[in-house]
């Protein structure tokens, strides 16, 4: 990756030219917010689509003013920026975007005011984050942060150390991924991606109350799921046993996308493998965020804007 370019503090420069300090506050505190962005090449086009890039800098704005500081731009500004950085790296093949804002203050002392900030954006070549083939999870023992311990609704840097305690219980007992529960023992996310379980011929998902991040993709399925396979979406508290016996069980995310579950602590969802709801929503999902469905193209930000892309626009 000696040649790809990022986005730092301001200048578009080499990804080994962007560098900060030992002391900065962010890498030390945790200070920082994220966002995750996919980009999809579509080989018959000849084009990189950006997924739902507006509403993932919308969602940054957000995070970063819960913790009390702006982004160096607007949304559109921002928007502008990443695609150009994409464009110039020439990507065609798919992608994965992180843009950063962060406390770059070089000093002690856990606070979050009257300190410097600053902004960087990366994208690098990106497969899957997990298998969208099955997933086998187990509930972990490791409970999901409060809105009032770390906001989850904000993508805190630091806050993905909880994340990360349940991924490796997960992976050390023999599971792909895990589910956390609230301190109240219900049903939020897995440690990355949004939940969903469909019974009774619905969708079902914890509400934004439950501690999950506002997720895009989240909000991608429930939409698809209602416009495209008329299947209607129920957010409420979700028991964890009711895992045990859902028809079907599904992850997703901007990293994880589409992920069927077809096992929870060692206990088979439905009958052991992906159902045909999981599979009729993959297959449009798909479809949706490499710009081949032109219902939803308005999603998909063209990079190199091929005569056929702006067509379409």
């Amino acid at each position: 990756m000696s040649n790809v370019m990022c986005y730092f503090e301001g200048k578009y420069v080499p990804l080994a030219e962007a560098k900060i300090s030992i002391m900065t506050h962010a890498f030390n505190y945790g200070t920082a917010c994220f966002e995750g962005i996919r980009g999809y090449w579509n080989e018959e086009k000849q084009e990189l689509y950006l997924f739902r890039l507006r509403e993932h800098y919308e969602r940054l704005a957000n995070s970063v003013r819960i913790l009390g500081f702006k982004l160096p731009g607007t949304v559109d500004e921002l928007c502008e920026i990443t695609t150009e950085l994409v464009r110039r790296a020439g990507f065609k093949e798919n992608i994965y975007i992180r843009p950063t804002a962060y406390i770059a203050s070089e000093v002690i002392g856990v606070r979050l005011h009257d300190l410097k900030y600053e902004f960087c954006i990366t994208c690098q070549p990106f497969g899957a984050y997990v298998s969208t083939d099955g997933l086998k999870v187990g509930v972990s023992s490791w409970k999901r942060i409060d809105d009032n311990m770390i906001p989850a609704r904000s993508k805190i840097a630091g806050a993905y150390v909880n994340s990360a305690f349940a991924k490796t219980e997960a992976l050390l007992n023999g599971f792909d991924e895990a589910i956390m529960l609230t301190s109240d023992g219900h049903v939020s996310e897995g440690s990355a991606e949004n939940f969903f379980m469909y019974v009774g011929g619905k969708l079902v998902t914890p509400p934004v109350s439950e501690n999950i991040l506002v997720g895009i993709t989240r909000n991608t399925i429930i939409t698809l799921a209602r416009e495209g396979l008329g299947i209607e979406t129920v957010d409420r508290v979700i028991d964890r046993t009711e895992l045990y016996i859902a028809d079907e069980i599904l992850l997703c995310g901007t990293g994880a996308q589409v992920a069927p579950v077809i096992s929870v602590d060692r206990r088979p969802v439905g009958d052991g493998a992906i159902g045909p709801f999981a599979q009729r929503l993959q297959k449009l999902y798909d479809d949706v965020v490499r710009g081949k469905n032109p219902v939803y193209l308005s999603w998909c930000t063209p990079v190199y804007q091929t005569s056929d892309a702006i067509a379409q626009v």
